[in-house]
């Protein structure tokens, strides 16, 4: 991570420069790792997803009473309907955003610098205009993906249909919308994740200058390096403040978005008969279906993330 000339002094032993690490072992560590990642926390993913889609008339409203059900039709491996279609399509879109995370970052932090902004702030602008450009790149590969998955992620459930993996998902709705159907939802996409990627960011970059700060590490104080368990803290700390924050943000766009991508052809609405659809269901609060899980989702995806990233980077650090 980039930090400008003032951060240097009290950041500079715990973070890492994008241009001090080995590319190709970045990338392939970092493939395996976020792997694991995925695997570990993919069932939370299916429980927002279902919670969102569910009808009105539903047996299960609630999370434990939906993993009861699947665990009691599909056992363990209905916990991760659709997961191959996600890991195929996880890695390539992940490469890119933290590429595009990371380059940008630089060039934000240079462009704040001249505002001698507080620590904190710049922190939040430059990791904020980061995350939302490193989003905006990704989602070409992510929202196919994510269409895909989803549907899969929801057959069977509530009246949606069945399909025979994710090639058949794609061979059917290209038969029924074309290329576009795979980019149902961009919009709303690009409106829901690159926001929620610029508050994440935002929010972890300051957090993790006022934990700093309260603990004696910045540009005022002079303070022996920090060890690594402290550095660890912090970081996990500033994901889950990150991934609280989002996840309260963009919920309704999310469940908007989730509704609109597993729609068929036959059942297609509009973002307004949607909102309606949700309010006249639940009242406003319909457009939090899935809160739980997705605060819990943001926040564990987001620590996990963040820790294996940090992680990856101590790793990937070049030979002096």
């Amino acid at each position: 991570m980039d930090t400008a000339p003032s951060q240097t002094q009290s950041f500079g032993q715990t973070e890492i420069n994008w241009d001090k690490l080995d590319k190709t072992k970045f990338y392939v560590v970092g493939a395996g790792i976020f792997t694991g990642v995925t695997v570990a926390l993919y069932p939370v993913s299916l429980v927002k997803t279902r919670l969102q889609v569910a009808s009105n008339d539903a047996v299960e409203r609630n999370a434990f009473s939906l993993i009861r059900g699947i665990l009691r039709t599909d056992g363990i491996t209905g916990l991760y309907r659709g997961f191959g279609t996600v890991i195929t399509g996880a890695i390539p879109a992940r490469i890119i955003f933290l590429t595009a995370l990371e380059t940008t970052k630089v060039a934000a932090f240079r462009l704040v610098e001249p505002f001698k902004l507080s620590e904190p702030t710049q922190a939040a602008l430059a990791n904020g205009i980061a995350g939302m450009a490193a989003s905006l790149c990704s989602q070409a590969v992510f929202v196919p993906i994510d269409v895909v998955s989803q549907r899969l992620m929801v057959q069977g459930y509530s009246g949606h249909a069945t399909y025979n993996g994710g090639l058949d998902v794609v061979r059917k709705v290209l038969k029924a919308d074309g290329v576009r159907g795979l980019y149902r939802g961009f919009g709303l996409s690009v409106m829901t994740y690159s926001p929620s990627s610029a508050v994440w960011w935002a929010s972890y970059g300051s957090s993790q200058r006022f934990i700093w700060s309260f603990l004696g590490h910045d540009s005022v104080h002079e303070k022996p390096a920090p060890n690594t368990w402290t550095i660890v803290g912090v970081q996990a700390a500033g994901g889950i403040l990150a991934g609280a924050t989002a996840s309260c943000i963009t919920t309704p766009l999310d469940t908007i978005k989730t509704r609109l991508q597993v729609m068929g052809h036959e059942k297609r609405h509009t973002v307004r008969q949607v909102v309606k659809g949700l309010v006249v269901d639940d009242g406003w609060k319909g457009l939090y279906r899935g809160l739980g899980p997705r605060f819990f989702s943001m926040s564990a995806w987001g620590t996990s993330m963040i820790l294996a990233y940090e992680y990856l980077k101590r790793v990937c650090v070049k030979d002096a």
